[in-house]
């Protein structure tokens, strides 16, 4: 059975809209700055949206819901998304995340921290038939999530799925990163020779998945998820998490590497994340495709990432861009990779998306956009 992602949203510091935030990234816009996070941490390179502007926004869409920031995040995020595809009885709520609310356990509300209450509000506010599903897989979550729609429908447990991604900059999270040493002190610079670690984010993502065949869909042709338990929190030395992933998402769509017009890494600008894709996509062949990582313009936005890059990639694939990798200048893998440098128009048909994130977990997907020849 095909399936389709149709409509998007984002929430970022670049826009409250898809269209918002992919004219930012086209003009050039990056979103990382330095964000004070508290008196302990003092201030970081981050992505971090306009509480005002956030606020004013989500005037427009519920003025009188009174509930936590992340809530509003998701809300905004799904509201629009929701109201051009109404729900069906069968429709069923996929949240990505990987620390949801964490920031409530700052004012000590441990019910209000759990990922699945967080979850149940959302499915509750918009009026969900069905149990909503969390998926928590530290960086893949996103992409995952999309996976385990096209899954569900694929074996008609549902016609169509909500898929939602969140995840906050917060003390935190700030801390957890700064004690691994991976935190980079200036903007991020994915695949570049100099680069010196990651820079945090936070958005809120919503697209919505079906088996209708509309007008520009976008068609989800293979997916693969395979850890590599390699380590807690360091990737593959030869990639083969990430290589059976493609391979496996490259077998299901039935397409060579040499079909894949582009791909959108994961590229967290860390010296170890960058390496192990650059020998994952020399194994299969893809050094040669074109290749971005979008973390110069958001931040990496943990369990958002993976929805958030899939959304600009759909764009991509729509208006045949090729976005730069922001920041990049020079090599700085040992093995080559075509990172894209320049904005360019080129007909695009086929894109793979993938990620990776802590605990070995590694995700790909293979975009096609809607044509004559959807695959049953």
């Amino acid at each position: 059975m095909a399936v389709f992602i149709h409509d998007t949203n984002i929430i970022s510091p670049l826009g409250f809209s898809t269209d918002d935030n992919f004219q930012k990234i086209l003009s050039g816009k990056s979103a990382i700055e330095q964000v004070f996070i508290n008196d302990k941490i003092g201030s970081v390179y981050a992505g971090k949206i306009n509480d005002e502007l956030f606020n004013n926004h989500f005037q427009s869409i519920d003025i009188d819901f009174k509930g936590s920031r992340i809530e509003k995040l998701l809300i905004a995020a799904l509201s629009p998304i929701v109201e051009k595809n109404p729900m069906k009885d069968d429709s069923v709520l996929i949240l990505s995340t990987t620390k949801g609310n964490i920031a409530a356990l700052a004012n000590n509300d441990l019910n209000g921290a759990f990922i699945d209450q967080l979850t149940k509000n959302i499915n509750h506010y918009f009026g969900f038939k069905t149990e909503p599903i969390v998926v928590s897989n530290a960086c893949t979550s996103g992409v995952l999530a999309i996976s385990l729609a096209k899954r569900f429908i694929e074996m008609e447990q549902c016609t169509n799925a909500y898929v939602v991604a969140v995840d906050e900059l917060t003390p935190f999270v700030v801390s957890g990163f700064q004690s691994f040493q991976a935190m980079s002190s200036e903007p991020c610079k994915p695949y570049d020779a100099d680069r010196t670690g990651v820079n945090l984010g936070e958005a809120a993502v919503a697209v919505f998945v079906s088996n209708e065949d509309r007008n520009e869909a976008i068609q989800i042709l293979g997916d693969a998820n395979i850890n590599d338990a390699n380590h807690i929190s360091g990737p593959s030395r030869t990639g083969e998490g990430l290589f059976l992933s493609i391979e496996k998402a490259l077998n299901e769509a039935k397409i060579s590497s040499n079909q894949i017009d582009y791909i959108s890494a994961h590229g967290t600008a860390t010296l170890f994340n960058d390496e192990m894709e650059a020998v994952a996509f020399n194994r299969l062949n893809l050094q040669n495709v074109p290749t971005n990582s979008l973390k110069g313009y958001f931040g990496h936005t943990l369990g958002a990432s993976g929805l958030l890059e899939t959304v600009i990639t759909i764009e991509s694939l729509k208006n045949n861009v090729l976005i730069p990798s922001f920041g990049y200048q020079q090599q700085g893998t040992t093995q080559q990779i075509n990172i894209i440098t320049k904005k360019e128009q080129k007909v695009l048909k086929t894109a793979l998306k993938t990620a990776s994130g802590f605990g070995g977990s590694n995700s790909a997907i293979i975009l096609v956009k809607n044509s004559e020849n959807v695959r049953n």
